[in-house]
């Protein structure tokens, strides 16, 4: 299991292990995915001890700059440059480090991240880190403009707590109605803004009988109305059957 974090403390952690309710072996097999925001050694000193795996960016730009020393020889990745070093600083447990090299308007900027998985390569170690970028970005992006997340406010914090909560819900939901209903159509690229725009928003009428659905009409002259009545189809058969 992948979780994605952000900022740590000791009684978030505490608070943290109480919802995943995790046993010893779980959290061996658990794997935190974070970005530089949450990526201080006390942080990972947090996680560590609670036996969790790490797969994260470090915050610490002195540790950049000394780790960056060590390097030899950098292998280069699209418009970056890779290589592993031996760790510079103690976080309790054993660890692997990579150092990133990037230019920015003529300088060369360092990052490093810390892992304690044993993947195959520095090619293996870049993907499963941009899987974990890509994730964090697409889905908060997309709930701002597919769901009016940024849009919506409410007077009370309870009622934005609220909302916040529902928009959860809804992106979970579209999430699996996207796995089992869209994947294999041609509504397989759609993200959530199109699924909303595009697809739930026609026209149509839900027949129940005893409070079971047993029948779904779409407006015909909507261009989607066919192929959505497929994946549909495929849906309630997949979920609900």
């Amino acid at each position: 299991m992948c979780v994605f974090g952000c900022y740590q403390s000791e009684r978030g952690n505490e608070l943290l292990n109480r919802l995943l309710e995790l046993d010893e072996k779980q959290r061996q097999r658990t794997v935190w995915r974070m970005d530089g925001g949450g990526g201080s050694d006390a942080n990972f000193r947090l996680l560590l001890q609670q036996g969790y795996q790490l797969h994260a960016k470090g915050f610490s730009s002195s540790h950049a700059a000394a780790l960056a020393k060590q390097v030899s020889r950098w292998d280069a990745y699209a418009d970056t440059w890779f290589d592993e070093v031996e760790p510079t600083f103690d976080l309790g447990r054993p660890f692997r480090v990579f150092v990133q090299r990037r230019r920015k308007k003529e300088k060369f900027l360092h990052n490093y991240f810390v892992i304690t998985l044993k993947l195959p390569s520095k090619m293996h170690f870049l993907a499963y880190y941009n899987d974990r970028g890509g994730v964090e970005t697409e889905q908060f992006r997309e709930d701002k403009s597919g769901l009016a997340m940024d849009v919506r406010r409410k007077r009370s914090l309870q009622g934005q707590k609220g909302y916040i909560f529902l928009t959860d819900l809804a992106h979970n939901l579209l999430a699996d109605f996207k796995h089992h209903a869209l994947v294999g159509s041609r509504f397989e690229g759609y993200g959530i803004k199109r699924i909303v725009r595009d697809l739930l928003s026609m026209p149509g009428l839900l027949a129940f009988d005893d409070q079971k659905l047993v029948r779904v009409d779409l407006l015909s002259q909507k261009q989607y109305a066919d192929d959505l009545l497929l994946c549909l189809q495929k849906y309630y058969s997949e979920r609900f059957s």
